[in-house]
């Protein structure tokens, strides 16, 4: 497959002064989601889909602890975060009440298309040339086109951007192509997250290609730059060759049939293919039978089984029973699964059982068929039960969806099967984990990574590109990391985003709350916990976003982090996901008060992120020109929001494991309207072709995941030194000089001026900040610079030995002379 060979800048680190850079471096739902807030199944009191702006990611969290569900169609606006929420009218009125904001039909932020008019007053200033002292950097300027419309990407950055009094503005012109002349001015718009300024971007439409852009800021700083083709004029995709095989996943799929599939391949192709069966087993499909009996009062009591509703707990009833006479103790019978609660009566008669005492008798005197019994949520329990016929307990998972396969659904805990695909499965070379599902409503990340299963096994004889991914690779698939929930949301509530497992004390264990309870596995890891204070992981039972009770407190999540373990070699992980339209890495959240971010990545990594991420996306460009527009990629919690204890941050700052987030599906542009249409976690299998449809996502998105096994199979075979070098270079200057780092890869570049040995203790080139190249040294005084630099595989420049006093000293070396 063809690459382009990319010439990375590495503009980072400060030394003597430091300043900016001036350019970027190259490069259908069945069921609507519904608000979980204190609704039951039916969420019956006309719920309709609004869209809501939130202040930022503090709301956020508020909103989403109350129950609500949001955590989908969300995108970051100048002044916050935008999302839709599935809600009634008493619950619009509370989103209100917590400062929500409900947006009309024609108040969603959207970038505008329109110039602003006359550009006089930034006709007469002049670009400022390349220095330390710029004060407006130009992070991106991308040009990219989808379905016969071009866009202008730009991302620009002021040391003036947290400014209030006055905010800072910024405009944007663009030339016509190369020796025309800058105009069409537009004002950018700036982004705040939690209070910290981000930067300035917009999106727009133009017809032409630009060659250069000019950001100018209302302080006075001036920048311009060049722009940049976004994705790749990528080769191909494999699905181009016609003998290549591909398109075998024909529906959406539980996980029955996903696990099936998975050892029946195991199976057929013994020489390329196993399963490796994960060691924690799940809290399994299967729920406590319950009921609440007596309303919502004050006399209400919750009932729930001992056994699983499967195991008996279905066969239980409960009757509370109001027998003639007075003074009558309250006493629990039994025959056989039947329950009867004799009610108290006082000395005139009169029922005299609180709810309370009636749920402490039924714990202690039900023979053990009941296993909590208590008041209606936060309810004392004071009000007086009224005697009720016999009432049946049920675990609610009899009841099938409409629409929902057929077939029933194994209970009890379950084994999830990881299909490892590879010619050589001894370690040897480079591993791979897909990890789809972990949410349960998204049903095409399932089915996206079993399409490149199939793929993968059918082409390895016929095709040389796929024979060299698994003969260079180790691939761990696994298909659905959340099997309970996953079969929730086919059979019962197709909006389950969690797993099954109920940790919620008495007040919300009610079966009301049946479709809020369980884990979110994304939140459930390590690194950037919520349990340590970071934002995005709730600590309430009911939220979408709840973290669970302590950190890896799920199976699910103890699997992932055993097997990354067990297979040290596994060095590259895609946790997919739906339906945002992003691709994503660390850092993925961050401590509000300030927006502390967990550790970022350092230069090397944050580039070879980018340069993998332009090739993943090319490649699903290239199916239908599905375009994940730049503002979509980097680290999560800068384009998106904090989420707080993902996967993704384990895997890299426990592991050293190169993982992304991606969010497949999101937003595609509609050349009929002129506007990007959003996606759904569960878009008809079959649709318009060019728009939303659940079997194009599945191909465009298998078409990127193919991309990551073969940059993986390259790094594994990566033994070419890489090249670096001081621009302009050593020489005789007639005064400070302005130099910075390009190396020919993504490599650290380790580097003194002091004249001693670069070691790995040395300084490392980094950053200017988040989302941009690095930064110049503005040297002043003659300086000479030593430096070294290794690439993502671990190759070192000139075969340099840090370790120890080579007397070759063959590191890289410049003296910057600076005449007196």
């Amino acid at each position: 497959m063809r690459r382009t060979q990319l010439r990375i800048a590495l503009l980072a680190l400060p030394v003597v002064l430091v300043g900016g850079v001036l350019m970027a471096p190259a490069g259908a739902e069945p069921a609507t989601p519904a608000s979980t807030h204190d609704a039951g199944p039916s969420n019956a009191d006309n719920p309709e889909l609004v869209r809501i702006q939130l202040t930022g990611a503090d709301m956020l969290d508020e909103v989403v602890a109350a129950g609500f569900d949001i955590e989908h169609g969300l995108k970051r606006v100048p002044n916050g975060i935008e999302g839709e929420a599935v809600v009634t009218a008493e619950q619009v009125a509370e989103l209100e009440a917590m400062g929500v904001e409900i947006l009309g039909d024609d108040e969603s932020f959207a970038w505008s298309d329109e110039a602003d008019g006359g550009i006089e007053a930034l006709g007469a200033q002049a670009a400022q040339s390349f220095s330390h002292e710029q004060t407006v950097r130009i992070a991106r300027a991308d040009w990219f086109t989808t379905k016969g419309q071009g866009f202008l990407y730009v991302e620009a950055r002021t040391t003036s951007g947290q400014q209030t009094n006055p905010i800072v503005t910024m405009q944007l012109e663009n030339d016509l192509g190369a020796g025309t002349s800058f105009g069409s001015t537009r004002t950018m718009s700036r982004f705040v997250d939690s209070g910290q300024y981000m930067f300035h971007r917009n999106l727009f439409k133009l017809d032409t290609r630009p060659n250069q852009i000019r950001v100018t800021s209302s302080t006075g700083g001036v920048a311009t730059g060049f722009v940049s083709n976004w994705l790749e004029d990528a080769a191909p995709p494999l699905t181009a060759n016609p003998a290549y095989k591909w398109d075998f996943v024909d529906g959406y799929k539980h996980p029955q049939q996903l696990y099936s599939r998975a050892e029946e391949i195991a199976r057929q192709y013994p020489g390329i293919a196993q399963i490796v069966y994960l060691p924690y087993e799940t809290n399994g499909y299967q729920r406590k039978a319950q009921a609440t009996i007596g309303g919502t009062g004050q006399a209400a009591v919750v009932v729930s089984s001992a056994a699983w509703g499967h195991e008996g707990g279905n066969d239980i009833t409960v009757e509370f029973v109001n027998r003639p006479g007075a003074d009558l103790p309250l006493a629990v019978e039994v025959n056989g699964t039947a329950v009867r609660v004799l009610l108290a009566k006082n000395a005139s008669g009169a029922l005299a059982s609180t709810a309370a005492q009636v749920a402490a008798a039924l714990k202690t005197q039900s023979g053990g068929l009941i296993d909590r019994a208590h008041p209606y949520r936060t309810n004392a329990g004071t009000g007086v039960v009224q005697a009720s016929a016999p009432v049946a307990l049920t675990d609610f998972l009899d009841q099938k969806r409409v629409g929902a396969p057929d077939g029933e659904v194994p209970r009890g805990p379950a084994t999830i099967p990881v299909l490892r695909i590879g010619k050589h499965r001894d370690g040897r070379n480079p591993g791979v984990l897909i990890q789809a599902q972990d949410h349960a409503r998204e049903w095409v990340p399932a089915t996206t990574t079993l399409e490149t299963a199939e793929r993968l096994v059918h082409n390895y004889k016929s095709d040389k590109e796929t024979k060299k991914i698994v003969d260079n690779t180790d691939i761990f698939l696994v298909l659905s990391n959340n099997p309970d929930g996953a079969n929730y949301s086919f059979y019962n509530f197709a909006s389950q985003r969690r797993n099954l497992t109920n940790h919620c004390a008495d007040d919300n264990a009610d079966p009301a709350r049946r479709n809020s309870w369980g884990v979110d596995l994304n939140r459930n890891y390590r690194v950037g916990s919520g349990h340590d204070g970071y934002s995005g992981g709730s600590t309430s039972c009911i939220s979408d976003t709840f973290q669970g009770p302590e950190k890896l407190s799920e199976p699910e999540s103890k699997n992932i982090v055993w097997l990354v373990e067990k297979y040290r070699n596994i060095k590259f992980m895609m946790s997919v996901h739906s339906n945002g339209g992003q691709l994503f890495w660390q850092p993925g959240a961050y401590i509000a008060n300030g927006r502390i971010t967990t550790p970022r990545p350092p230069l090397r990594d944050e580039l070879f992120y980018w340069q993998s991420a332009a090739r993943i996306l090319s490649q699903v460009k290239a199916h239908r020109e599905t375009v994940v527009t730049p503002e979509n990629v980097g680290g999560s919690s800068d384009v998106l929001y904090s989420s707080a204890g993902n996967v993704r941050e384990d895997m890299y700052h426990t592991y050293g494991i190169y993982a992304f987030g991606w969010e497949v599906g999101g937003s595609i542009y509609n050349p009929a309207t002129g506007n990007w249409q959003g996606g759904s976690f569960q878009p008809a299998w079959v649709g318009n072709p060019e728009l939303v449809s659940g079997h194009a996502e599945t191909m465009e998105y298998a078409n990127g995941i193919m991309e990551m096994f073969r940059i993986a199979a390259e790094w594994g075979k990566d033994n070419k030194k890489p090249t670096s070098q001081l621009v302009p270079g050593g020489g005789k200057y007639s005064g400070p000089v302005d130099v910075r780092f390009e190396s020919s890869e993504p490599a650290t570049i380790y580097y003194t001026t002091d004249g001693s040995r670069p070691t790995f203790d040395s300084p490392r080139y980094a950053a200017t900040e988040f989302r941009e190249p690095g930064q110049v040294f503005h040297v002043t005084e003659t300086t000479t610079f030593h430096w070294f630099s290794v690439d993502t595989a671990g190759n070192i420049e000139q075969n340099y030995d840090p370790s120890k006093n080579d007397t070759r000293n063959n590191y890289r070396k410049a003296t910057i002379t600076i005449a007196k």
